[in-house]
């Protein structure tokens, strides 16, 4: 059955974009281990706490061999005062970070940007308000919101009526490239999947548009909307037809500035709904505008992109939360598009050009040479790509670098500690803040660990089963065979070496 989709707040808009993608093969390295900490684990382990899993006494190995994920796995963990690597399995590994790469995007962004910094959408115009009516013609011009929705555009649209403006007698323009354009994040992957859309210099809706169905007896009625909270404007800039078929689930084929899509009907059920991906975001962002002006009194004519923006002056804008707030959703959520759009604005700013994604990502890498003194791979700023390399030990040390954890830690989503019958733990003796990363077959956790004593440790865990992964690069399932089972062992591993750390921690800090 087709995923459904309920709630329509801006938190369902964040959570759409949550990051499941493709992970690179590599070989699975031979196993390594540190002692621990001081004294040995065998004398003066510190009494657990009721609920704590029965780790403490056990190995890192013997953990890793007890999930089944026998050289897919590394990890470091370290002192977060002096750095001082305390247990590693080999930690110097590159695997596939996923979504923790957007940490190494959200400091990269807040200290080129700056935590105060807005993205805005603007209207313009090339001539004078005259009795109401626009004597030239109309820019929508987009500066890069990665996280603008329908009712942000709607208030952009009333100030445009609060200015004065009730009509334009020139041509309503639509301006999309502040930053360089991309149809995917990541090509390749399924046609249907939400969190890999379209990015460009304006975005809606994180591109998507909601598709939602209902049988009414042996047919089906269909729309497409771009809906937020309190609006749901009907587009036409994409097509969905239900087709008597057995597979695939859904087709997809661009037309002449047209999303067209099938869907197969068996797949339907009674009635649903979900987020789908936009490939021509500017025309997406523009066709709204168009309805929500005319919803505020505004007759707005036929939209035309432009590649270039003309001498205009501004009539009025929409300006995005701050930097470090949408850092925050964007750790807590994992919106692709943000992260995108964030490093992108952030190399833009720095080499005073706006780059393409990849070569931003790369420079990027290239900023955390002197930034923290790791070498990592990267070819976006999102995890999605099956190109990005980071070994536990940069990471760690990454998050070790001065000023690093001041800025992130505060960001980062806390982590809930879970027992053996994965309800959770009351008085755990530590408190972990850390960000995920899930892909099929990857799976990443890295943040903090700071327990009862006061004592705060650094941790990178990367799980990666290699030719698992390859071999579901060519299914056509959003969730391929085995891929859930690995998640849930990896993610139990995940709450082992925490809850072991956050007891050992107690000694020798």
């Amino acid at each position: 059955m087709i995923e459904t989709t309920k709630r329509l707040s801006r938190r369902a808009l964040l959570t759409g974009g949550v990051c499941l993608a493709a992970g690179m093969a590599v070989a699975a390295p031979q196993t390594t281990l540190r002692p621990v900490t001081r004294p040995t684990v065998t004398a003066a382990v510190p009494e657990v706490p009721a609920g704590v899993r029965p780790v403490a006494r056990k190995s890192a190995v013997d953990l890793i061999r007890a999930a089944g994920l026998e050289g897919q796995v590394g990890f470091v963990i370290a002192d977060q005062e002096t750095g001082e690597v305390l247990e590693q399995v080999n930690g110097a590994q590159g695997r596939p970070p996923a979504s923790v790469t957007k940490t190494l995007t959200a400091l990269y962004a807040l200290e080129i940007l700056g935590p105060d910094y807005r993205f805005a959408t603007r209207l313009l115009a090339t001539g004078p308000v005259t009795d109401g009516v626009l004597k030239g013609d109309l820019i929508l011009a987009g500066g890069g919101d990665p996280n603008l929705v329908t009712d942000e555009l709607a208030t952009l649209a009333q100030r445009l009526s609060d200015a004065g403006v009730t009509r334009v007698d020139g041509d309503f323009l639509v301006w999309g490239n502040a930053l360089p354009g991309v149809k995917e994040i990541e090509p390749g992957q399924l046609d249907q999947l939400g969190y890999n859309p379209s990015l460009g210099g304006l975005n809606l809706n994180f591109n998507r548009v909601y598709f939602e169905w209902a049988r009414s007896g042996a047919a089906y009625s269909v729309t497409l909307d771009a809906r937020s909270e309190t609006r749901r404007p009907a587009v036409k800039s994409a097509r969905m037809a239900v087709v008597d078929r057995a597979g695939p689930v859904y087709t997809y084929t661009e037309g002449q500035g047209v999303d067209n899509w099938t869907v197969a009907k068996g797949a339907l059920g009674k009635a649903g709904s979900r987020w789908l991906p936009v490939r021509f975001p500017a025309l997406y962002a523009g066709e709204v505008f168009q309805t929500l002006a005319r919803d505020a009194g505004v007759t707005v004519p036929a939209m035309k992109l432009i590649d270039t923006l003309p001498a205009a002056t501004e009539l009025a804008r929409f300006e995005s939360q701050p930097l470090v707030d949408m850092m925050r959703d964007m750790l807590l959520y994992s919106t692709n598009i943000t992260a995108e759009a964030a490093g992108m604005t952030a190399t833009a700013k720095r080499v005073g050009t706006a780059q393409d994604m990849q070569t931003s990502a790369m420079k990027m890498a290239e900023w955390y040479v002197a930034r923290a003194g790791i070498h990592v791979q990267l070819e976006d700023h999102s995890g999605l790509t099956d190109e990005n390399h980071v070994s536990a030990r940069d990471e760690v040390t990454f998050l070790n670098a001065p000023g690093v954890a001041t800025q992130l830690r505060p960001l980062m989503k806390s982590i809930t500690m879970l027992d053996d019958k994965r309800k959770a733990i009351r008085d755990f003796p530590g408190q972990v803040r850390a960000k995920t990363g899930t892909l099929n077959f990857v799976s990443a956790l890295a943040g903090y660990l700071e327990t009862d004593r006061g004592r705060t440790l650094t941790f990178a865990i990367f799980a990666h089963d290699p030719e698992a992964r390859l071999a579901s690069l060519s299914s056509l399932d959003e969730q391929p065979r085995g891929a859930a089972g690995f998640n849930g062992r990896a993610k139990g591993l995940q709450q082992d070496l925490l809850q072991r750390w956050a007891i050992l921690g107690r000694i020798g800090g």
